[in-house]
């Protein structure tokens, strides 16, 4: 997670959208790495915006 960005910073929707990725790993036949680099983007976007960049 980015180093400044707490989960209360998250939307709703991207809460939602991390708690199903992250549901997601577990599955047998997953693609953990674009799950991941897609969870790492929602992070991203959290940050700009909590940063107002």
């Amino acid at each position: 997670m980015a180093h400044d960005v707490r989960f209360s910073d998250f939307t709703r929707g991207e809460k939602a959208r991390i708690a199903a990725k992250t549901a997601r790993m577990t599955m047998p036949r997953a693609n953990i790495t674009k799950l991941r680099r897609d969870i790492e983007r929602i992070e991203q976007q959290a940050a700009k915006r909590k940063n107002g960049k």
